[in-house]
């Protein structure tokens, strides 16, 4: 039986994860952890075969996770499964050692099968993903009205607060923004990400 980890945010997900894994006579969940911290506190508890880890942790990146946790346990096999299908997304969590990447709605048998794949050492991306990986890809990134908005804002330096107020939205939410425009354009921090969008002109 593969020993799996979860290591998500989202209760309901975990929970039907759990049931999933549990019928599926295939895997046993060896524990879930809802935060970064959390699943630092107990993976060497419960050594599991596969991580089905989050890219967006409440309390950190997914991505920097999970070279953590490969290089901690070089044998571990860490399965994305997250809402993020951008190609930037995938190649850093490819990079930085996972085996898979799976996205939020796959179905059942795909998430059972990207356990059974990882597990064996195999590289697992679901339908949706291969195509994307497979698709030459274009030099333009496309921001939505509400993300150039938000990104030129954060050029002329303005804070979370001062941007949550300018566009009527709260500071919890204008993070979240932030968080997704370093994801989507790869960025390291907010300054790579302002150079970036002069450079590329993406304002």
């Amino acid at each position: 039986m593969i020993k799996v980890a979860i290591v998500d945010d989202h209760k309901i997900l975990t929970e039907g994860l759990q049931g999933l894994i549990a019928e599926s006579g295939i895997a046993t969940v060896a524990g879930v952890a809802h935060s970064a911290a959390a699943c630092r506190l107990s993976i060497g508890f419960w050594k599991p075969d596969v991580v089905l880890l989050d890219v967006g942790l409440p309390d950190g990146s997914g991505i920097d996770l999970c070279k953590e946790l490969k290089t901690q346990v070089p044998g571990m096999k860490i399965l994305a499964l997250t809402t993020h299908n951008e190609y930037t997304v995938v190649r850093q969590m490819l990079d930085n050692g996972a085996s898979g990447y799976l996205i939020k709605n796959a179905m059942a048998d795909e998430v059972l099968a990207g356990i059974q794949a990882v597990a064996a050492g195999e590289t697992f991306l679901c339908h949706e993903i291969d195509l994307l990986m497979k698709r030459p890809q274009e030099k333009n990134i496309w921001l939505s009205p509400r993300e150039r908005e938000l990104l030129r804002l954060v050029t002329e330096g303005l804070t979370n607060a001062e941007i949550a107020e300018k566009i009527f939205l709260s500071p919890e939410t204008i993070k979240g923004y932030r968080k997704n425009l370093l994801l989507k354009l790869g960025a390291r921090n907010t300054a790579v990400l302002v150079k970036m969008a002069l450079e590329q002109k993406l304002i």
